[in-house]
């Protein structure tokens, strides 16, 4: 009892504010309001005309700190959701756990929370100490001790264009330091997803892991499998988009956490070329990251899973297996065994499985067959999927060019290299061979019935 007194009490102490916060100006952080959602700023001053604090929390102020460009604004006030929503036309409260609202402006959503009070000990946790509800509302100081890591529990003031900062997270964040506010393994046992988050930032900002924040999360790797699939899914997708992909695998590797994210990539990783492929896909994922480019999950995880479902169909394929059905089973199989730990969705999973059928259909095709290929809503994603094997020595890149140079190509260009395609394979048949023939289906006989009397 003693003990975990005094563990409670270190906790807060680190938690709490050594002099009180920061207000940091613009000449200090560097923020320029310009680079700042308009629909953000919106949500701020009509929280302020109403008597309200608001203000840019979160990943959007940490990352126009350091000059990336922000995926989403969110903002934090002192208003409940109840207060928020009336305020806005198109609003709406979200969330169990953790209760929010969305406003909406066409396509941008500002995640609008209120602060969160400091926990006590009759907060709803698991055995683990997940919490599983969250709605006290507190101060904004409450709700900075709340916050994961010191570069995440900043607060921009964009009508003064100040940074409100308790943790002095921008010191944290300009020395590239990921630092957990307070005791970290209890932070991670009431969050397990913050082992992830950690990885991430540290792989995104090019940085390091305070050895404090670092320390117990190899310890306490086995937390992840207590949180729910969908969830996982959608952080496992963050750190693969980040920008750093296979920087973030290898770290989920040292730390023990890809068990409970992508337990086949050790398997991956040990097949031949496994390791290698997956680098070239992530390469190329972190190139269309940086160029501000949208991402496929489909493709990407089409992409981590295809050195299993290859292997897997040509073991099929050896068996005597047709290659169009031996390649449907060595997929359903892979995406199984992934998903048992992985909520991927429906969609994605449909997606996925139409790329990998299509690369059995780019070897012999005629004329129509094409043409049906091309209508397909994934034709092109398949063939970029191709340029990956191609990359990747599995199939011949002239084949591959080609492919894409009729993705690439208009209406009037597909037919004429199509019509020159069909004219090269009739052409590589050896001379004096003649064209095969299916059999022609003969029609049922069909019984002459005599009407009875």
């Amino acid at each position: 009892m003693l003990k975990q007194t005094i563990k409670n009490f270190v906790g807060r102490l680190f938690a709490a504010p050594v002099s009180g916060p920061e207000r940091l100006s613009r000449d200090k952080h560097g923020i320029d309001r310009r680079n700042v959602s308009r629909h953000a700023i919106k949500v701020c001053e009509v929280l302020r005309a109403e008597g309200y604090d608001a203000y840019i929390v979160g990943g959007a102020v940490r990352d126009l700190i350091v000059g990336l460009e922000p995926k989403d604004f969110d903002v934090a006030t002192n208003a409940t959701p109840n207060q928020i929503r009336p305020l806005f036309r198109r609003a709406r409260i979200i969330g169990k756990r953790f209760q929010l609202v969305h406003v909406v402006f066409g396509q941008e959503v500002i995640e609008t929370s209120t602060f969160r009070a400091s926990t006590s000990s009759d907060e709803h946790t698991d055995e683990h100490g997940r919490i599983l509800r969250d709605n006290l509302f507190g101060t904004q100081e409450e709700d900075a001790a709340r916050r994961d890591f010191t570069l995440n529990a900043l607060y921009y003031d964009p009508i003064n264009e100040e940074v409100i900062d308790y943790h002095r997270g921008v010191a944290d964040l300009k020395n590239r330091v990921v630092r957990m506010i307070g005791d970290p393994d209890k932070r991670y046992r009431e969050d397990p997803v913050r082992m992830l988050r950690a990885l991430r930032f540290a792989a995104k900002l090019n940085g390091t892991i305070d050895p404090a924040t670092l320390a117990p999360i190899n310890q306490l790797a086995d937390l992840i499998e207590h949180v729910p699939s969908s969830r996982l899914f959608d952080e496992t997708l963050k750190l693969l988009t980040c920008g750093h992909a296979m920087d973030c695998l290898r770290q989920l590797q040292t730390a023990g956490l890809h068990r409970g994210l992508l337990p086949l990539i050790d398997v991956i990783f040990a097949e031949e070329g496994g390791e290698q492929f997956v680098d070239l896909a992530l390469a190329r994922t972190d190139a269309r990251v940086r160029a501000g480019k949208t991402v496929s999950p489909s493709f990407l995880f089409a992409a981590l899973l295809w050195k299993l479902v290859n292997k897997r169909w040509q073991s099929l394929c050896a068996s005597g297996e047709p290659p169009a059905q031996a390649l449907m089973q060595a997929a359903d199989s892979v995406v199984a065994e992934q998903t048992r730990k992985l909520a991927i969705q429906r969609r994605f999973q449909a997606d996925m499985r139409e790329i990998w059928f299509m690369q059995a259909r780019f070897d012999r095709v005629n004329a129509k067959a094409i043409w049906r290929m091309l209508e397909q809503p994934r034709f092109r994603a398949a063939v970029d999927f191709l340029q990956l094997r191609a990359e990747a020595r599995e199939v011949d890149s002239v084949q591959a060019q080609w492919w894409m140079d009729l993705a690439d190509a208009d209406h009037a260009t597909r037919g004429e290299m199509i019509e020159s395609y069909q004219a090269q394979t009739r052409g590589s048949r050896p001379a004096g061979a003649k064209r095969r023939r299916r059999p022609r289906k003969r029609p049922a006989t069909q019984a002459v019935t005599t009407p009875q009397a």
